[in-house]
């Protein structure tokens, strides 16, 4: 009977015990799969260059905009200054170039229009010298009919000399008479010379007007092709007015090279984006660094939270909004009041390296974790002791 007794009451408070700890568990989930989370910054070189100067050590708190690292920053003022004396000689030739553009404007209509009026003129030349040549080739036709008149005149009258020269021998004519027809016979072949050099000159001004009319036909031809040329004026003034756009093109070019060398000289001085903790410095003082090498790490632990790996079998009543408490085991078990936050969308097995496939091999089914987001409430750590990576224990009260 004592045995009995025994075990009924080793029952009874195995029951209990089970009891307290079933209503002290009722509604909770909690996991030792947890740690603290924070924003980590890792500060690095947007140019390289000899460090000057370091401005922190490890484990520093510092303010954002604090200076943490200086480099030399001689080459880019250097930089900055050519890229200055690039841009005003940029602009000075984008100012000439827009200049040209009326000018070039100006003179296209102007040499239409003088090149346009030359033509007319020249070929108004040319007609005139081709009426000229009609002119003097009439003359020449004239001419020539009075040379013949005065040549058969001056033949006519040294026949009747001819007929009258006997009878004047003769006395059978008055001698009057005969020295008349000899008078006009000779004035006759006088004017005979004289049409034969009107011919003469009346051929001449044919050739004086031949020689007008090539002159003015190579005066039409040039005017010609000075039209010619200035009608194509237009399109130079497109060249002109594109040079222009390409200077100007060259201009914001150079601006943007003078704005970039500013920036780079700027970069010369780092400085921390925001509040935190220096950790893992890892320059020093006459160091050489490359653009985008790390120098250091800066821990904001003014923004901490924690992520708790629960079993996907825990979150079946979890939601944000609920409440929770932290246990942290640096703080001697201390514990802070929190809520849940968000719940991410996928297993920490899914982001891994190597995720698992689960549909090649052999199948074992294993619990998943899924990480959930805790956030302290407000005024919960004022001294921030929370560091990131501390282990957290955290319970989260379902119901």
């Amino acid at each position: 009977m004592a045995r009995w007794r025994i075990a009924a009451a080793v029952a009874a408070v195995v029951i209990v015990v089970g009891g307290i700890i079933w209503l002290r568990t009722r509604g909770r989930e909690s996991t030792d799969d947890a740690q603290v989370d924070g924003r980590i910054t890792q500060v690095a070189a947007r140019v390289g260059g000899t460090v000057i100067k370091v401005s922190v050590d490890n484990n520093q708190p510092v303010g954002a905009g604090a200076v943490l690292v200086q480099l030399d920053p001689r080459d880019y003022q250097v930089a900055v200054d050519r890229s200055r004396a690039e841009l005003a000689d940029a602009i000075a030739n984008a100012t000439a170039a827009r200049t040209g553009v009326p000018i070039a404007r100006v003179e296209t209509g102007a040499g239409v229009t003088t090149a346009s009026g030359s033509v007319q003129q020249a070929e108004a030349t040319v007609t005139a010298a081709g009426q000229e040549v009609q002119v003097a080739e009439a003359n020449v036709v004239a001419a020539q009919a009075r040379q013949r008149e005065k040549e058969a005149l001056a033949t006519r009258t040294a026949r009747d000399v001819e007929r009258l020269r006997p009878l004047a021998q003769k006395d059978e004519i008055p001698q009057q008479q005969f020295d008349a027809a000899v008078a006009q016979a000779e004035s006759a072949r006088a004017a005979a010379d004289a049409a034969r050099s009107d011919v003469a000159a009346a051929q001449g001004g044919v050739t004086v007007a031949q020689q007008r009319v090539a002159q003015a036909s190579g005066a039409a031809a040039q005017a010609r092709g000075a039209l010619q040329t200035a009608r194509t004026a237009p399109e130079q003034l497109k060249v002109t007015e594109a040079r222009a756009t390409a200077a100007e093109a060259r201009v914001q070019h150079a601006r943007a090279e003078l704005a970039q060398a500013e920036l780079n000289l700027q970069y010369t001085t780092i400085a921390a984006p925001g509040p935190g903790v220096v950790s893992r410095k890892s320059v020093e003082a006459g160091q050489v660094v490359q653009a985008g090498q790390p120098l250091m790490a800066l821990v904001d632990l003014e923004r901490t939270w924690v992520i708790a790996n629960f079993k996907e079998t825990q979150l079946a009543s979890m939601r944000p909004g609920q409440k929770a408490e932290l246990d942290v085991d640096a703080l001697g078990g201390r514990t802070f009041k929190a809520h849940v936050d968000s719940i991410a969308a996928a297993t920490g097995a899914k982001f891994s390296l190597l995720p698992p496939e689960n549909a090649t091999g052999n199948f074992v089914k294993v619990v998943q974790r899924i990480p959930v987001k805790l956030v302290l409430e407000p005024g919960e750590d004022p001294h921030h002791q929370l560091r990131p990576g501390m282990s957290v224990t955290p319970t989260v009260y379902v119901r």
